[in-house]
């Protein structure tokens, strides 16, 4: 069975969830406590010299990293729903596993983290800013389709929902953005769709 080390806190490990529950997929969750700093214990470590959740585990390979994670689950356990088969259409998607890894952590996430944990050495203004600036893209790029890429959800989607949706958490506002708050609307409606916990 596949094991997850996922911590609730993390929007990185929420978007395995995710697709984990789309693909119907039976794994076991291992809780990881960021707060006493399970994830730099010798055994964590030795998952993954990093530190960080998630990591998979399914069966003799270990795989860290959410965007890599969602690229293996997808490309194993899927029949090309969730991640294209052809080189033109997995590079569609891998192109937003990088905004989200790059921009999208380095705004969204960020900000979250600073509200959340109080950690003043973030930039917070510097986050923010960077958050406005992708909304401005991101509405632009949703005024003219109902998803990321193609006339369906992908992993694209999965990948950058969750810090998106938890934009409140670092004080940023959607309601100037009314194609992205549709787009997190229909993502919610999606069949064995599962919350943050």
């Amino acid at each position: 069975m596949l094991k997850l080390y996922d911590a609730n806190i993390s929007g990185n490990c929420y978007k395995i969830k995710v697709l984990l529950s789309f693909l119907n997929v039976e794994h076991e969750i291992i809780n990881v406590d960021l707060f006493k700093r399970q994830q730099k214990s010798a055994e964590f470590i030795a998952l993954n010299e990093f530190g960080q959740v998630p990591v998979l585990v399914d069966g003799n390979e270990t795989i860290r990293d959410s965007q890599a994670i969602l690229f293996y689950l997808a490309s194993k356990y899927d029949d090309g729903t969730w991640l294209p088969k052809d080189a033109v259409g997995q590079a569609k998607v891998i192109q937003w596993l990088s905004i989200s890894a790059n921009e999208i952590f380095n705004s969204f996430a960020m900000a979250r983290v600073y509200y959340l944990l109080n950690l003043k050495e973030i930039d917070v203004e510097r986050a923010t800013a960077r958050a406005y600036a992708l909304l401005k893209t991101l509405e632009q790029h949703l005024s003219t389709r109902h998803w990321l890429e193609f006339e369906r959800p992908t992993i694209a989607d999965i990948a950058c929902f969750p810090y998106i949706s938890m934009a409140g958490e670092g004080k940023i506002s959607l309601e100037d953005y009314p194609h992205v708050m549709a787009w997190l609307d229909r993502f919610k409606q999606l069949p064995r769709y599962v919350d943050l916990p």
